[in-house]
């Protein structure tokens, strides 16, 4: 009984019909606010993992500028380059499964 008096409020009703409308009716509605912040976290893990990446690149960078000795490593590993004369072997592991 006590309910039914205040349902009849048209404060009451009003302030009801408004928080509906802003929960399902509204451009900015739970739904939606709900998929920006999936991909907010998502976006925020991808982050994340670029960093590092980022950071192993410098890492990378610095090694291979110190001496002329880790340049040639890292052209003979990462880009198969060979001195003149040289045969090359490329040994490929065929268990290993591709990650992405």
């Amino acid at each position: 009984m006590q309910v039914l008096k205040y349902l009849k409020n048209k404060y009451v009703i009003t302030t009801l019909v408004f928080i509906l409308w802003l929960l399902f009716f509204d451009k900015n509605n739970m739904g939606d606010q709900r998929q920006r912040w999936l991909e907010y976290n998502k976006l925020k893990d991808q982050s994340k993992y670029y960093e590092e990446e980022i950071a192993k690149a410098k890492k990378d960078r610095d090694e291979i500028f110190t001496s002329p000795r880790t340049l040639e490593k890292f052209a003979r590993e990462k880009y198969m380059m060979k001195k003149d004369g040289e045969e090359l072997f490329i040994i490929m592991d065929t268990t290993a499964k591709e990650v992405n």
